[in-house]
Parts: structure tokens; C-alpha cells; sequence
């Protein structure tokens, strides 16, 4: 096995899953290892948090430039210095090792709420009764269940969404959130992202779940459907940029779920809810992080 690259980049970890993604989709990556933790007579004695560690199978050519020119674009967006963190990185080669299932050794069994179960694919799990659990490979997309944003979402899906729902995921990932949406009884599921990279991974995991979704390449701009329920976890900016579109696939007394948005930048999409005349139904909190339902009024 050839050797491989470990690039250790100093981030917030609010914006772990941002970065995350990135890297995906413009590194030579195989996979991401978040915070890990060292524990001693039941006590924490280390942590890597704010450490984001990136497996590459080579190491990229301009690097530095890359990962100034991302950070500059999301500072663009609306992010600040203390929300992105510094960024400083250290690459390093290092020998032999299955660095392929390494990150997978972070990532357990997920319970979200009483009801829904995250289950990583190679993981053995017995079904309790009455539960929801979604198997999930998450490949090169990003979407595992462990992220507030997406549990939020779920949290969601299983309180507000309407029985034979016609749902939408928009910027879907893995598909987590279309997935779940079915198995709580949505009668049509679709999703879409701008990744081709994610489409067939999403295409997977449906099928891990024994579930239809139509997940395929598109943006909110372009689809000419409407749906009883969407959802949109996204950077906050971008929620407040496409908010016209978004409105424009629900039906009159439709829900939508708007995540992905740190609470301090929650005014910026609450002032495009306002001005779409969308009536704002909860605000839903996780740590740092806030979800907005609103609805479509007749």
C-alpha cells in the first residue's frame, strides 16, 4: 500500500462540516478525522478540537494557495476571521497504513432523537421497535448524522413533516435528509445538489435503506415542481441568496426547513424569510446552531 498524506489544518470547529466538504470536493481526499479525545480514568485529558485532519492520497500542488483562496471566498460570504479560524496547516507524508477506514474509526452509532438511529454501513446493528434507522455511507459527500445541522433537520422531518408529504432536499450531500424523510413517510422524495461527485453515493445509500428518492445534478433555480415540505441546509448566506427560489418550490401551506446557520448569523436569513412573506414557525437550537421552519402562507 503506498504511502499517504495527513494535512492538519487549525479551523473553528463550528465550521467543521464546511471545510470538510471542501476538501472533498477539491483535494485529493479519502476522508476527514474530526476532534479525537484521550481519555483517562473517565476523564478527558486531550483533544484535538479545532484540528481538522485530512487524508490525501498526494499532496496537492499549490496547497497554500488553495486553501487562502477558499478562505478568502468564505470570508466573502459573510464569514469572519474568529468564525473561520486561523487555517494554518502542516502536511506531512506518512508510511504505510490503511488510512481508508482511519477516519471511520470516529464516526459510531448516531441516536438523534428517541426515534432516529444513524448507523454507519459497517456497523452491526439489531432494529428496535418503533425506530427510524438509516444506514449510511457518506463516500466522498458530505451528510453522516453527526453534525448539528443535520440533526436539526431531522428533528424537523420527524415534528413538522406533514403524512405523504411531497419533500425536496436542496444541496442534499449523502442524502441523510431525504432518506429519513421517506422512512417517515414522505410519499416522493426528491434531492439535488451542484456536487456530481454526490449524486451516486446519495443513489447508494437510498438504496442501502430500501427507499425511492430521485436525487440528480440541479440548483433550486431550475427545478419546476412544487413540494409540501423542503429542505435547505446550507451556508446562511446562501439560504438568504436563493430564498426567492426556495419559496418559489413550495406549496401554498407548505413547510421548509432552513439550516446550516450559526445563531449570530441568523438576522441574515430571518431578513430574507421576512421579505419572501414566509410566516416564521419555530427556531429550533442546538449548541451554536439555529434551524428555522417556516411555512408558505395561502
Amino acid at each position: 500500500m503506498n504511502n499517504y498524506y495527513e494535512l492538519q489544518i487549525k479551523i473553528n470547529p463550528d465550521i467543521e462540516d464546511i471545510v470538510s466538504e471542501f476538501c472533498f470536493e477539491n483535494l485529493p481526499c479519502e476522508g476527514v478525522l474530526l476532534a479525537e479525545e484521550t481519555y483517562k480514568d473517565l476523564e478527558m485529558i486531550s483533544t484535538t478540537e479545532g484540528t481538522l485532519k485530512v487524508f490525501l492520497t498526494q499532496e496537492p500542488e499549490n496547497l497554500s494557495y488553495i486553501l487562502k483562496q477558499e478562505r478568502e471566498l468564505l470570508k466573502s460570504r459573510g464569514l469572519s476571521d474568529e468564525e473561520l479560524g486561523s487555517w494554518e496547516y502542516l502536511i506531512s507524508n506518512k508510511p504505510n497504513e490503511d488510512w481508508s477506514k482511519k477516519w471511520k474509526e470516529k464516526w459510531n452509532i448516531t441516536r438523534v432523537t428517541d426515534k432516529i438511529v444513524i448507523v454507519p454501513d459497517w456497523l452491526e446493528y439489531i432494529d428496535k421497535a418503533g425506530e427510524v434507522v438509516i444506514r449510511l455511507e457518506p463516500g466522498c459527500a458530505f451528510g453522516t448524522g453527526t453534525h448539528q445541522t443535520t440533526q436539526l433537520c431531522m428533528k424537523a422531518i420527524e415534528k413538522y413533516l406533514p403524512k405523504n408529504a411531497k419533500t425536496a432536499d436542496i444541496g442534499m450531500g449523502s442524502g441523510i435528509l431525504g432518506i429519513c424523510a421517506k422512512k417517515f413517510g414522505a410519499s416522493y422524495v426528491y434531492g439535488c445538489d451542484n456536487d456530481e461527485t454526490v449524486i451516486e453515493v446519495a443513489k447508494e445509500n437510498a438504496l442501502k435503506n430500501n427507499v425511492e428518492c430521485l436525487f440528480e445534478l440541479n440548483t433550486a433555480d431550475k427545478i419546476n415542481e412544487k413540494f409540501d415540505f423542503v429542505l435547505a441546509n446550507i451556508l446562511h448566506n446562501v439560504l438568504a441568496d436563493i430564498m426567492g427560489d426556495l419559496k418559489n418550490l413550495m406549496n401554498d401551506g407548505g413547510y421548509m426547513v432552513l439550516s446550516g446557520i450559526l445563531d449570530e448569523k441568523k438576522p441574515v436569513v430571518l431578513d430574507a424569510v421576512k421579505k419572501y412573506s414566509l410566516e416564521l414557525i419555530e427556531e429550533v437550537r442546538q449548541e451554536q446552531w439555529v434551524a428555522l421552519i417556516v411555512r408558505k402562507v395561502d
